[in-house]
């Protein structure tokens, strides 16, 4: 069987890679000439760990810019276009919109499925389904839930597969996954409907915003009381009971990077459409944006020596090449506006997306090296 997959970003040519590694045929599209050149030349340039030695294992794997290849091509067809925020935290699904109005227009597409992977907002799905029913094709919600710099080994090892819709290729939706994961672990996977689906993926992330602002909300109360040597024994404590658990629950940054602040907020979205003005999504975005404001003032309080600041990483997750949210970044820029000085310590493929911006705003604040060879002896590092 013939797999495609229209828009193959991050998190898109990983699963295409694991689909072919298990055996699948594919064929992917996207709308970067380049890029596509560099896949069909099994060679491209990647932070995400083992997906250039996948590409160069692949066999049967091709990559084109035109969509209606893919779409003529294959049974199963994945979309993983990008779903930019709206200014109301809910998402713009007008990139999948245009794949649906490509699939409309090719001849012979009955029996087919199409398979959103990208997050969108509940009822999108729905929609599509209606759209697409007279063509005879089927709609299926399959969104993935991994964090990027680590894509291959989440995919390989997730604790829920989500697959909402019905319809002609459910059991080989199904076969999917148990080849990607079945070497690791059997996998646990949920049916349901497209728009509950849809609502899973928020609300899993919500769920997880407000754990870790949970946590963050018990060590602000515990420094501001003086008991700052034992939060991390007591979110243990918390953690240790089975109906808490430890998971997400330490004392640090806030949530960030480009999927739970998002997710949270389109979750929040949707609830206020419902009418739900005090929902949990809203109330831990409004906490988190405090809690960098907390940090600040923490590490300034603490600097009684008024030492330069010294970063390891300003990367929304260490070894990434995403500052997208990241609470790191933010504490830093926070620091420099108040006139402190800081040294970065950090990726090239990351100074350079800031430097020119940075240097020009604070040319006598911040430093960046790649290493601590030319950091000075004394300095307040960041530790959370």
């Amino acid at each position: 069987m013939k797999i495609g997959l229209i828009g193959a970003g991050r998190l898109g040519i990983c699963l295409a890679l694991l689909m072919e590694r298990v055996g699948y045929d594919i064929i992917v599209s996207d709308i970067r000439t380049a890029y596509v050149s560099g896949l069909n030349d099994r060679r491209i340039e990647t932070n995400e760990p083992e997906v250039e030695y996948l590409l160069k294992e692949a066999k049967n794997f091709k990559a084109t810019t035109d969509n209606k290849e893919v779409i003529e091509e294959c049974d199963i067809i994945f979309t993983l276009v990008a779903t930019p925020s709206l200014e109301d935290g809910s998402y713009d699904v007008s990139s999948v919109d245009a794949v649906v109005d490509e699939l409309e227009k090719v001849d012979g597409i009955n029996g087919k499925s199409f398979i959103v992977g990208c997050t969108t907002n509940p009822g999108d799905c729905k929609r599509w389904e209606e759209k697409l029913s007279d063509c005879g094709v089927d709609v299926y919600y399959n969104p993935e839930f991994i964090a990027q710099g680590s894509i291959i080994k989440d995919l390989q090892n997730a604790d829920m597969v989500l697959i909402g819709g019905d319809g002609h290729h459910r059991s080989e939706l199904e076969q999917i996954y148990y080849g990607i994961q079945g070497s690791k672990k059997e996998p646990s996977i949920h049916f349901m409907s497209t728009t509950s689906a849809e609502l899973v993926k928020l609300a899993v992330n919500c769920y997880l915003t407000t754990k870790i602002s949970y946590a963050n909300m018990v060590g602000e109360v515990m420094i501001s009381s003086g008991m700052e040597d034992e939060v991390d024994t007591v979110l243990g404590a918390i953690g240790a009971d089975s109906r808490v658990g430890g998971k997400f629950l330490k004392y640090g940054y806030g949530f960030g990077g480009p999927c739970l602040p998002r997710d949270n907020r389109a979750f929040a979205a949707f609830a206020n459409k419902l009418g739900m003005k005090y929902n949990l999504g809203e109330t831990t975005d409004n906490f988190n944006n405090e809690h960098s404001k907390f940090l600040k003032d923490y590490f300034i309080k603490q600097n009684k020596d008024n030492l330069p600041f010294c970063f390891d990483y300003i990367s929304y997750k260490k070894g990434t090449d995403i500052l997208t949210e990241s609470q790191q970044y933010r504490l830093c820029l926070d620091l420099l506006d108040s006139g402190c000085k800081v040294y970065v310590i950090e990726q090239k493929c990351i100074v350079e997306q800031i430097y020119d911006k940075l240097y020009a705003q604070y040319p006598s604040q911040i430093t960046f090296l790649y290493d601590e060879e030319h950091l000075p002896q004394h300095v307040f590092r960041i530790k959370l």
